[in-house]
């Protein structure tokens, strides 16, 4: 029986070189999703490089907007002004 033991406690030992093949193993894909997350992160800095220049120019736009309409209001109560000045308000 000890013939029997001895047998089955060689077979569980794995030889160093497959060792080293499942820990190449392990470190390649440990690298491959390493990788991965690398160019997932650069995406992700891109679009955020990207989207501000254009919610910027947006904001410019929508700036040039509210400053058209601040002109017209001005205009409006400056007309308004002189026709109160001139008793015209009704």
């Amino acid at each position: 029986m000890a013939n029997k033991n001895d047998y089955k406690n060689n077979q569980n030992v794995e030889s160093p070189e497959i060792i080293a093949a499942k820990l190449t193993l392990l470190g390649s894909t440990l690298s491959t999703i390493g990788d991965g997350l690398q160019a997932i992160a650069a995406g992700i800095t891109l679009q955020e490089l990207v989207n501000p220049s254009k919610q910027n120019s947006q904001n410019n736009s929508h700036q040039s907007d509210q400053s058209k309409q601040i002109e017209r209001l001005q205009k409006q109560v400056d007309q308004l002004m002189r026709q109160v000045q001139r008793g015209n308000w009704l």
